[in-house]
């Protein structure tokens, strides 16, 4: 699987939680549709079957990608030195 850019697994986390919010405060037909989109697009961009497994898939991978940062933050500084 190709791994999202943190960039826009960001984006859709925070449309998805805007989306969550807005239907969880006024359930409408809008809100139920926009919640349905970008949870069906968070699982896409996660590989993943449910909402839960689509959070948790993002946690792990915003967690590899900052990791893969670290890491090449002190590889710049070892070879800097």
């Amino acid at each position: 699987m190709l791994l999202p850019a943190e960039k826009e697994l960001r984006a859709v986390l925070a449309r998805f939680a805007e989306a969550r919010f807005r239907h969880d405060l006024r359930p409408t037909g809008r809100s139920s549709r926009d919640l349905e989109e970008t949870s069906a697009r968070l699982c896409a961009l996660t590989g993943t079957e449910s909402v839960d497994q689509a959070l948790a898939a993002a946690d792990d991978l915003l967690e590899r990608l900052r990791a893969d940062r670290r890491a090449g933050v002190r590889a710049a500084r070892a070879l800097a030195a």
